[in-house]
């Protein structure tokens, strides 16, 4: 469903539990276009017969477990808490969100349930049809990202991870969440005491693919040309590249290009910001890649990540660009590791359908580290791809950080919450 369409009834649930950060502080969240309950209120106010007549509400992960049970699957605590609905902190349903979105809503709902509890037992469909093992167990399933957390083992709060696709995410687990206005906090689905922490850019590799079509030539080799010959910190040119709008910062789609004359990376005194219609297509390539990290790193740390991380985990496709990991080292001054494969959430799913497996024959929750031991000799391990980038450099990256972040806060008052 197109997001921008539930713009009101965000702010009308914000508004009934007492504001966007009651809200967030509830849920994990603030109010967004894209989560079900603005969505489920869109459908309440506008088609309430169908509404009415509505027996359950789904997510698609718990819809595919349904599938596979042959009955309703609840939703699992971490899926569940990017609706909000939920209340991170018991765990279950907020009756104040709840009564905020939609009448009877619990009720098509139907209960939670933890990330690593069993859904039921394999229907019999598919034990006729398919000749699955009619004692084969069905685990909770889950969403891409908490997935891609388990599939990335990512076990301690001093580290982060940085998932580069259509959307661009950073992630990181802790047992203190701090919920704002920005960002997302979920229940660790490896984790029964623990949370993740989430910020998501919706411009990611599809943004990067247009500045490629645009300025490159078309062909990433020219765009990775680009990236490698220009020097960092870009000579002071900074961009704002949103070919869609933007969750973080909240700022509708355009581009936007300045230039700190002046600028020499050791103080920021003395700079005249000059607005620009274009770069050269070198600089736009690096504006286009800096930009985005340097306001990861920022935002990251503004959200209590850790700062700097102990190692990053990247992941995705433009993980494996060489240049771009340099860019994230010298950003974050961190090493940075990848993975052996790239499909992270479909890695972490079958994880999680083993750590529930061993759950339920115990009997109770056992700590999933104990199965990450001997990672060396799995496709879960990591590998140092990008050692820290050089101190001072990191310093003055974070002088340029300091002074994107001002002009981003003025475009958001500029421009206003999309």
């Amino acid at each position: 469903m197109d997001g921008l369409q539930h713009t009101a009834q965000c702010r009308e649930i914000e508004k009934a539990v007492g504001g966007a950060l009651e809200l967030s502080k509830i849920t994990g969240s603030r109010a967004y276009e894209r989560y079900t309950g603005p969505q489920v209120r869109k459908i309440f106010e506008t088609q309430q017969e169908a509404y009415k007549n509505t027996e359950r509400i789904s997510l698609v992960s718990s819809f595919m477990a349904c599938l596979f049970i042959g009955a309703y699957a609840c939703i699992d605590t971490t899926d569940g808490a990017g609706m909000n609905l939920m209340d991170i902190k018991q765990r279950d349903w907020s009756k104040v969100a709840l009564e905020a979105t939609a009448p009877g809503l619990e009720e098509k709902l139907g209960k939670l349930a933890p990330a690593h509890a069993v859904a039921g037992s394999i229907a019999s469909y598919f034990v006729e049809r398919y000749k699955f093992d009619k004692n084969c167990l069905v685990v909770q399933w889950s969403g891409d990202n908490p997935n891609s957390l388990a599939g990335l083992t990512l076990n301690t709060p001093w580290d982060l991870a940085i998932s580069l696709g259509t959307s661009d995410t950073v992630f990181g687990i802790t047992k203190d969440p701090q919920p704002s206005l920005e960002g997302h906090v979920f229940p660790n689905p490896i984790d029964i005491e623990g949370y993740m922490v989430m910020l998501v850019y919706k411009n990611g590799s599809l943004t990067r693919e247009d500045v490629r079509n645009s300025f490159a030539e078309k062909s990433w080799d020219v765009f990775n040309k680009f990236l490698e010959q220009t020097p960092p910190l870009n000579g002071g040119k900074i961009g704002f590249y949103y070919k869609d709008h933007e969750i973080l910062p909240p700022l509708p789609a355009g581009f936007h290009r300045y230039i700190l004359q002046n600028f020499n990376g050791e103080t920021l005194d003395g700079l005249n910001v000059q607005e620009v219609q274009e770069f050269d297509p070198p600089s736009e390539v690096r504006a286009l890649i800096e930009g985005q990290f340097l306001s990861m790193c920022a935002h990251a740390e503004r959200f209590g990540m850790p700062s700097p991380p102990k190692r990053i985990i990247a992941t995705g496709g433009a993980s494996a660009n060489k240049s771009i990991l340099s860019s994230i080292a010298s950003i974050f001054g961190s090493d940075i590791y990848t993975v052996q494969r790239p499909d992270s959430a479909s890695l972490g799913a079958a994880l999680r359908a083993a750590h529930g497996w061993v759950c339920n024959k115990k009997g109770s929750f056992v700590p999933i580290s104990e199965m990450y031991k001997d990672l060396d000799k799995t496709s879960l391990s990591c590998k140092l791809s990008m050692a820290a980038g050089d101190q001072k450099l990191v310093s003055r990256y974070a002088l340029l950080m300091k002074k994107r972040m001002e002009i981003e806060n003025n475009l958001v008052q500029k421009l206003g919450r999309c």
